[in-house]
């Protein structure tokens, strides 16, 4: 019974669902409803995997809670500085970079803008909407590798708040975003610089593919016509650009059926949840490549590649290392208590011994007394050996060889039993044939 319960005990522990914190923000931001709902969604269906929202001020908090372990997953950009050991469980969303230069407004004539590619951004200042430092690293990354020097480009942050006044401030020759193709953010800012500033050019990145092949953090990515705009057509044709993903990590040291669960129950939901959450749709499988810029966690790639393990891969060791461990205890037990027996059992042979003594001695007895006598101790002998079994000094098979012997001592005792009366019986009636 003790077994049962530790047993049941084992198995309601291993099938409780497991909770995870998962840091997300800013409060009202995609991400965050998308993790909300995803947190509905999995309690609701009474998914193995739970998530618990933790509301952060964005990517850095994010990573901040992670890095402090107050949060078992966080919601961070591919080129966010994270911690060690954090890897992608998968990808929900892919951001790309639009670079565009409003047209001058000259004596109530938009006039044509004095920027028409990166290259002509030197001495000049770009706007940047953004609330952290990455997508002015990403900027000058590609002033780099376009053959900019990044220190002749005046750069300004603005955050998503203060778009209309980045629009009307006539220093800033161009403006950058970085955000999915359907950012609200990047819409606006669009709209906005068009109404203050005019119709804008977009700024295409052809070294795309160079700067991927060089920083792996960014993808070459493409942005079609009139992504943001059908009339008029914003852009008016293809261009290509820089991309980052979205990403959701855990640590390394996250159990790897929690994370092959987790994302089993992601994928399993995006279809439904996307007719909710639009965003969800845009959740993708990470990069499961040994030599991705973030790598895939273990339990994310063995599902992916259907290599997820099962609970007797992941626990028949523990399983056949707990029976080898009880079967050497019930050795050792068995042992231990023959060892402790070993005066009872020597008792039982002493007492068999003696019962095949008695068997001869049976044949020469001549009184019923002695017979009587010679009976009782084999009672007690017999008492002593049924305790001895009681206590497990000896096995089945000894109890049966002294079975055997005492068989054998009832039917010497018996006979001999039958042969004393005969001949009392004989004894009584020769005086009487005398008399006569």
């Amino acid at each position: 019974m003790l077994l049962f319960a530790a047993a049941v005990g084992i198995a309601l522990m291993i099938m409780r669902p497991t909770t995870l914190r998962i840091a997300v923000g800013p409060s009202g931001s995609d991400d965050h409803d998308l993790a909300q709902a995803l947190a509905e969604t999995f309690a609701r269906d009474g998914d193995p995997v739970r998530l618990s929202v933790m509301t952060t001020a964005g990517p850095i908090d994010s990573i901040a809670a992670l890095r402090a372990r107050k949060a078992d997953l966080a919601v961070v950009r591919s080129d966010e500085e994270m911690p060690d050991g954090a890897e992608s469980v998968a990808i929900l969303r892919k951001n790309v970079a639009v670079l565009w230069a409003p047209a001058r407004k000259g004596s109530g004539k938009p006039a044509k803008p004095k920027i028409k590619a990166i290259g002509d951004l030197a001495g000049h200042r770009v706007g940047v909407v953004g609330r952290t430092q990455v997508n002015i690293t990403l900027l000058r990354v590609i002033l780099k590798e376009s053959g900019v020097d990044p220190d002749k480009v005046a750069i300004a942050l603005f955050n998503p708040n203060q778009i209309a006044e980045m629009a009307r401030d006539t220093t800033i020759d161009a403006f950058m975003t970085v955000g999915p193709l359907d950012s609200k953010v990047t819409s606006e800012a669009i709209a906005a610089t068009t109404r203050a500033r005019g119709e804008p050019t977009f700024l295409p990145v052809d070294v795309s593919e160079a700067i991927a092949s060089r920083h792996p953090l960014y993808q070459s990515e493409e942005i079609p016509g009139s992504a943001f705009s059908s009339l008029p057509a914003r852009p008016d044709d293809k261009i290509e650009t820089l991309g980052v993903n979205h990403l959701i990590v855990a640590p390394k040291s996250l159990s790897e059926g929690t994370v092959a669960a987790l994302t089993r129950q992601l994928f399993a939901a995006r279809p439904s949840l996307a007719k909710e959450v639009p965003s969800a749709a845009k959740i993708e499988k990470p990069d499961t490549d040994k030599d991705a810029a973030v790598p895939a966690h273990r339990g994310a790639a063995a599902y992916i590649d259907g290599n997820e393990r099962s609970f007797m891969d992941n626990y028949s060791d523990y399983i056949w290392g707990a029976v080898l461990l009880f079967s050497v205890l019930g050795s050792g037990v068995a042992g231990v208590r023959h060892y402790v027996k070993r005066d009872e059992r020597k008792l039982n042979i002493l007492h068999r011994e003696k019962l095949l003594a008695a068997i001869g001695l049976v044949r020469q007895i001549d009184s019923i007394e002695e017979l009587d006598a010679l009976q009782c101790e084999a009672d007690q002998f017999v008492r002593e050996t049924l305790e001895c079994y009681d206590d497990g000094a000896i096995e089945q098979g000894d109890l049966a060889a002294y079975s055997l012997v005492l068989d054998q001592f009832h039917h010497a005792v018996v006979d001999r039993r039958a042969a004393l009366g005969a001949t009392a019986a004989n004894a009584n009636s020769m005086p009487r044939m005398r008399a006569s």
